[in-house]
């Protein structure tokens, strides 16, 4: 059985989990780690049964606990070889990841981690560097993307494969545009390099997604920009016009900013 959990999504810290009955893979620790562990607790979970991290980007949201997290368990970490860079320069990171535990991935390269074939591809951000994973399980196809800045080719190939999908959908533009963000920051948010709205996800998803498509988490929401019920809308109101049946039936839900989702069951 594969399963799912959003133990965070957005700016205060992002750490996603895909896991089987005996072990698992986290996604970005932006979290601190008494919480994180906590939430495993609760769960029912182990910390001892995450084999693998895997790393979007090197802003702190997403990876200010790991290395206390890799080094405290001998967890490795992967990430590109630019993000392990900024990682190590980031000074909201206050332990680095043990050179022990570091692992690069290339984009456009498989790698095998037990049971499960990823894959990594770039999505456009402000940072170092950025990417989102392709995850394989068996036969099922999970895919995470944040921080969006804007949709490229090789990111519309991932969500035409995808069984089950992560996306941004990080603000309503209208709210940002007569929202309290500085202008420098409203156009660095809106910007090809900054964060997806809620009506691109909306056109991304209409355009590319297919029919095997099971779930669409909607992720990384603003708290000044956007609301819950408004990014769901907007997606469900671009599926429900895709012309796709298939596509309007979809079930979307839109992961909490500071808690955890309810666990997933995606086979």
């Amino acid at each position: 059985m594969l399963n799912f959990i959003s133990f965070g999504s957005g700016s205060c810290g992002n750490c996603y989990y895909i896991y089987t009955e005996t072990y698992g893979i986290l996604i970005d620790i932006g979290i601190g780690i008494r919480k994180l562990k906590k939430y495993f607790h609760d769960y029912g979970l182990s910390v001892k049964n995450v084999r693998y991290v895997l790393i979007t980007h090197d802003h702190a949201d997403h990876v200010k606990s790991v290395g206390s997290f890799s080094n405290s368990l001998g967890v490795p970490v992967y990430a590109t070889k630019e993000v392990h860079e900024g990682i190590r320069s980031n000074y909201c990171v206050r332990k680095k990841i043990d050179a022990a535990n570091v692992r690069i991935i290339e984009k456009g390269k498989d790698i095998v981690l037990d049971d499960f074939t990823v894959s990594a591809f770039h999505v456009p951000h402000d940072s170092r560097d950025n990417i989102g994973f392709k995850i394989k399980y068996e036969n099922t196809n999970f895919c995470l993307m944040t921080d969006v800045g804007h949709v490229t080719d090789e990111m519309t190939k991932a969500i035409n494969d995808a069984d089950y999908l992560v996306i941004e959908a990080n603000h309503d533009e209208e709210m940002l545009r007569t929202g309290p963000y500085p202008e420098y920051l409203k156009k660095r948010v809106a910007g090809g390099n900054g964060h997806l709205s809620n009506r691109l996800c909306a056109q991304s998803l209409a355009a590319n997604a297919t029919g095997r498509l099971n779930h669409v988490w909607l992720c990384h929401l603003s708290e000044e920009n956007n609301h819950p019920e408004l990014a769901r809308k907007t997606v469900e109101m671009g599926l429900a016009g895709s012309g796709n049946p298939d596509l309007a039936q979809l079930k979307v839900d839109v992961l909490k900013r500071n808690s955890p989702s309810g666990a997933y069951i995606l086979k």
